[in-house]
């Protein structure tokens, strides 16, 4: 095993919005980009309700209360839309 894996830290540093993306910036300093519309719920929300997230899942997962939203970095490496309904 390399040592980049052993200094992996996925979880959850900052969030923002850039260019119709969400932008979630992990501990060990990379940036995961995914654009905003694949999660409609995010995609729809205001402004106010956007920037209010809170980490969750022990530091691996983002909560928008007001959204009802929730994501992991998971899931976010591996390129995963929202499912659709």
């Amino acid at each position: 095993m390399g040592t980049l894996a052993l200094n992996a830290d996925e979880r959850v540093n900052s969030i923002s919005f850039a260019n119709d993306s969400l932008v979630v910036g992990l501990k060990d300093g990379r940036q995961i980009s995914v654009p905003i519309e694949w999660f409609p719920r995010l995609a729809n929300g205001s402004k106010e309700a956007l920037q209010k997230w809170e980490i969750c899942g022990g530091g691996y997962g983002i909560h928008w209360p007001d959204l009802d939203e929730d994501l992991s970095t998971e899931g976010l490496l591996r390129g995963a839309p929202a499912p659709n309904k």
